[in-house]
């Protein structure tokens, strides 16, 4: 997400934030922000109230990149199960760039502690959305419990990006697809 002269201080600002806090963390000062993105200090006060502010922004404004990254091309092709798989295929590619760090959502929960904190609050509601739609799809698929089943494909989904994004775990051996392949036949989903 690299900044240009043409786009406004403010879409630098979040192009600079979503990069930063990604490869860094959210513990990224402003300073570094600023620089990154050619905005005065000043002009980043008067767009957002707060680095906080900014940041939640910036989660926003990527949501439909990463909601692109998992979706199919047509989603209304595949079966329910087609569909879930194609998720895990999608982070099993997705791992394998170098730059890959896991999910930027679970990682601001995880970094921020904070529940109320605005960027948690976004960053939540996002995984209750990917949850609504494996629960969705499982239902579709026919899965005799489909929250139990959503809640544990989010955990493999969560677990898997965390690993992946640590460099702990490899996910380009399919280990993510065969791990919700088996919860898949195990939940009865076609």
């Amino acid at each position: 997400m690299a900044t240009t002269d043409k786009a406004s201080p403010r879409d630098r600002l979040l192009d600079a934030a979503a990069q930063l806090f990604y490869r860094d963390g959210v513990s990224i000062g402003v300073e570094a922000l600023c620089r990154t993105a050619g905005v005065s200090k000043r002009s980043m006060y008067q767009l957002f109230d707060s680095k906080d502010e900014m940041l939640a922004a910036s989660l926003e404004r990527r949501l439909p990149w990463y909601e692109a990254q998992l979706a199919p091309a047509d989603p209304a092709a595949g079966t329910p199960r087609e569909r879930i798989l194609h998720v895990f295929e999608r982070v099993e590619k997705a791992s394998t760039d170098p730059e890959y760090r896991g999910c930027p959502y679970l990682a601001v929960l995880v970094e921020l502690k904070n529940p109320d904190h605005p960027a948690s609050e976004v960053a939540r509601r996002v995984k209750e959305r990917l949850q609504d739609t494996f629960r969705t799809q499982a239902e579709r698929g026919g899965a005799r419990d489909p929250e139990l089943l959503a809640r544990q494909l989010m955990l493999v989904f969560d677990g898997a990006s965390a690993r992946a994004g640590a460099r702990v775990e490899r996910l380009d051996d399919g280990l993510a697809t065969a791990t919700v392949t088996a919860l898949l036949d195990a939940a009865g989903v076609r």
